[in-house]
């Protein structure tokens, strides 16, 4: 995939390090990077919208429970 792509996908958000992860059905994580609050959907499926900016870096234009 290249940079810069946008993408919208569905998993679940956990912490793992300095950054929230977006752990999807395939196996694949996504770190995510978040403006504002997201702690309180911690643990549960979301559905993210944003474009890719490093290898598997998505930058968050848009976060919501799924």
């Amino acid at each position: 995939m290249p940079r810069g792509a946008r993408h919208e996908l569905v998993g679940v958000l956990v912490v793992d390090g300095a950054w929230p992860v977006l752990r999807v059905a395939d196996g694949g994580e996504w770190r995510l990077d978040l403006s504002g609050r997201y702690r309180h959907l911690l643990g549960n499926r979301v559905r993210v919208w944003g474009c890719r900016s490093e290898f598997d870096m998505l930058d968050v234009d848009r976060i919501e429970p799924a």
